[in-house]
């Protein structure tokens, strides 16, 4: 073998090598990073076996990006307004037990109509004033949670706020490297990473759209269309609110001056952690709470007294055996007064450890002779207690801004609240079970498209076994022809 032709055979054995290893790797910033881009390194070689990187990209797919920032919005949205609903579910309990004001109110009457079947057992007379008692303090407790579960969601709307300034100041920081970078040439996928998981994080707690510019400039929008970043930071400021009754409303939440929470919003928001628990505080519980307190103005309306003396009646009806701070007078007009459920209380002129009688139950007589039903005194009169329980059965007018029939009986009204409440719960149980779901299935497609697919990396990894195993044949045929070589030329 002549020594040209040993030298063309080793070259042409280095330019296979050469080929055979020119191969593409695939690189992600963490196995715990969320799948925002695939990150693609083309390696090449040149010369006598020397690597170099000819190029780095970012395999993306910005509509399915897009769409998870949406529905991970959604997804928290439900899940914040399922968590307040959760909580006033605490007013109602089991159905089947005396805990919610429906039961309590279902005890009351069934007291009562026990008593109107023996009207001189003071036994029964002192069950009528216990289950009056529970009625009452059911309603002052309801009231309570309500307002306990709208002051936490203020404060997890003072928290969300906080996390959006947050996310802000490390989105500009993150962008400028990307605009900077790219406008100097350099490799800027690493912050392109970042600043796509603090646009993740973002989109949990407020619902945003984008806008990219020249130089990869990013530009961030509420869903609503207020501006929340170009080129700076915008202020998103929120004035907490620590103690709630229902005449209490909560603030707004401002971003760059601009109102997107609460009913006089000019551009609300629409999604995200944040619109979930104003959506909670702002809307569902002032229904909820109004409902209570339509109850309330419904006992004290069906227990009133009446004048018994004068035939018409000329004296104003008074609050009976329940009333409230502004009694004897009765609550004035057909609408919802504020907090009423929590002004509610048992008549103490029934009650003995107050300095009440307790045959006034039976009798009437709270507010003077003109209103005594049984001024004979005679012990087997139930007259007043089948009133009762007349009024109590009666359909009568609600605020029909409370979400339930407002022609109906006060037991139906109190039912139905239980039932608007639960039917609520069901729904936003069942909204955020499908976004979380949606969620999930929209990030496994993102992670399908730009995420590293293990098949093909074990096939690409055999394919470099391979490559390798041929790479070091061809070495040894080649330090096999030059050994030859140096043996002829000795």
């Amino acid at each position: 073998m002549s020594l040209s032709l040993a030298l063309n055979s080793a070259q042409t054995a280095l330019s296979v090598t050469s080929q055979q290893t020119a191969i593409t790797a695939r690189n992600i910033t963490g196995a715990n990073d969320p799948a925002y881009a695939r990150k693609t390194a083309n390696v090449a070689t040149s010369g006598l076996g020397s690597t170099y990187i000819a190029s780095i990209g970012r395999a993306q797919d910005q509509a399915l990006y897009t769409r998870m920032l949406e529905a991970r919005s959604d997804a928290a949205a439900r899940t914040a307004h399922l968590d307040g609903l959760e909580r006033l579910a605490q007013t109602i309990g089991d159905p089947q037990d005396d805990f919610s004001v429906a039961g309590a109110l279902g005890a009351f009457q069934n007291a009562l109509q026990m008593h109107a079947d023996g009207p001189s057992d003071p036994i029964l007379a002192g069950a009528v004033l216990g289950r009056a008692q529970d009625l009452a303090e059911r309603l002052n407790l309801a009231t309570k949670t309500v307002q306990a579960a709208r002051a936490t969601a203020d404060g997890e709307m003072a928290t969300s706020v906080d996390t959006i300034n947050d996310l802000l100041a490390r989105f500009e920081t993150v962008n400028r490297a990307v605009v900077a970078g790219t406008a100097a040439g350099t490799d800027v996928t690493d912050h392109l990473d970042t600043r796509a998981e603090i646009l993740g994080e973002l989109s949990r707690e407020i619902g945003v759209t984008t806008i990219t510019r020249r130089d990869n400039d990013m530009v961030i929008y509420t869903d609503s269309g207020v501006t929340l970043f170009e080129k700076t930071a915008r202020p998103v400021t929120f004035e907490r609110t620590f103690a709630y009754d229902a005449g209490i409303d909560g603030r707004a939440v401002f971003a760059d001056g601009v109102p997107i929470t609460g009913p006089n919003a000019t551009m609300a928001i629409e999604s995200g952690a944040l619109f979930g628990h104003a959506t909670l505080r702002d809307e569902t519980s002032g229904v909820y709470q109004k409902q209570l307190d339509e109850i309330a103005r419904g006992l004290v309306l069906a227990t009133a007294e009446t004048d018994q003396i004068n035939d018409p009646p000329i004296l104003a009806a008074q609050a009976g055996l329940f009333t409230w701070d502004g009694g004897p007078a009765l609550p004035p007009g057909t609408t919802a007064i504020d907090n009423l459920s929590a002004r509610i209380r048992v008549n103490p002129g029934v009650d003995p450890g107050q300095g009440g009688d307790l045959t006034a139950i039976r009798d009437g007589g709270i507010n003077g002779a003109a209103y005594d039903y049984n001024p004979a005194d005679a012990a087997s009169y139930s007259g007043r207690l089948q009133g009762l329980l007349g009024a109590l059965d009666a359909s009568q007018p609600f605020d029909a801004t409370a979400g339930v029939n407002p022609d109906t009986t006060l037991a139906r009204f109190a039912a139905g609240s239980v039932g608007w409440l639960e039917a609520a719960r069901k729904q936003a149980d069942a909204e955020a079970a499908y976004q979380t779901t949606f969620l999930e299935r929209t990030q496994e497609s993102l992670s399908n498209v730009t995420g590293v697919n293990l098949d093909e990396e074990l096939a690409l990894m055999l394919e470099l076994e391979r490559s390798y195993g041929a790479s070091a044949r061809i070495i040894s045929a080649v330090d096999a022809m030059l050994a030859s070589l140096l043996q002829a030329v000795r």
